[in-house]
């Protein structure tokens, strides 16, 4: 299994059986000097071609496919991850190929174009609750709730199994209550549908979340969000510069992804 750096952060890097620490410290395996990176950021454990990557600094995201981890999470090659701003793709170790009586021919250009990947149009960034300081991508006909099948699950018991259903329009996104036992509200306003504008506040009983854009000035994300009220306040700048920087990273992560980089 390797690590491949689109962005010139790193060369191509093979894990090797054990553990392997990333981070901007010198004395990780994979040193990334670059902003948003922890000293000691994260680490991947391969054992029996099994790996799973655990974040060690809590302050600074780790996104794996576009969600942020908080513990140890299974990668297998296709997948992505972002620590801080700086992006890779999981691939497979290349192997020594077997000597061949003749090279096979280059593939035939069969003449279709190729569609390019576009970001998302839309983010989640949870302001409250268990998904305080995270982002998630919505992606149409997406499900919301507490069930971890769900596109963005949220593991709290206010939630409903599956809450909400959430569809990308010209306008925003729109929101469909699925008959959750607490509610679903749009700026405090219950509904059973409704369309969620950028800057705007979903809430699922407590659990709020703040629609924002790849592209939304920072300035407005934080104005719009209100603080988390069990948080200390010296803690709401370092962690609304990480969701911001979440917010861009993860588009960056999607067409990565969709381009198939690894």
């Amino acid at each position: 299994m390797k690590l491949v750096f689109p962005g010139g952060e790193h060369a191509q890097a093979e894990l090797a059986e054990g553990a392997t620490r990333i981070g901007s410290g010198a004395d990780c395996e994979i040193v990334l000097s670059a902003p948003g990176v922890a000293a000691h950021h994260c680490e991947i454990s391969l054992r029996d071609g099994v790996a799973i990557a655990r974040p060690l600094d809590a302050s600074v995201p780790t996104v794996l496919n576009g969600r942020q981890i908080d513990g140890a999470a299974e990668i297998h090659a296709g997948d992505l991850l972002l620590f801080g701003r700086v992006g890779c793709s999981v691939g497979t170790a290349e192997r020594k190929a077997a000597p061949t009586p003749a090279a096979k021919a280059p593939p035939v250009e069969d003449g279709r174009t190729r569609v390019r990947a576009t970001l998302p149009r839309f983010m989640l960034r949870g302001v409250s609750g268990t998904t305080f300081g995270k982002t998630f991508a919505v992606t149409d006909n997406a499900v919301i709730g507490r069930q971890p099948d769900c596109d963005i699950p949220v593991p709290a018991e206010e939630i409903s199994r599956h809450h909400a259903r959430l569809r990308v329009t010209p306008e925003g996104v729109h929101v469909e209550d699925m008959g959750s036992a607490n509610g679903t509200f749009i700026n405090d306003k219950r509904v059973q549908t409704g369309v969620l504008r950028p800057g705007e506040e979903l809430r699922l009983d407590t659990v709020r979340f703040l629609l924002v854009t790849p592209g939304m000035d920072a300035r407005a994300q934080s104005a719009s969000a209100r603080a988390e009220p069990d948080a200390p306040a010296r803690r709401s700048a370092p962690l609304a510069w990480i969701a911001i920087a979440v917010v861009a990273l993860a588009a960056i992560a999607f067409v990565l992804h969709n381009q198939g980089v690894f």
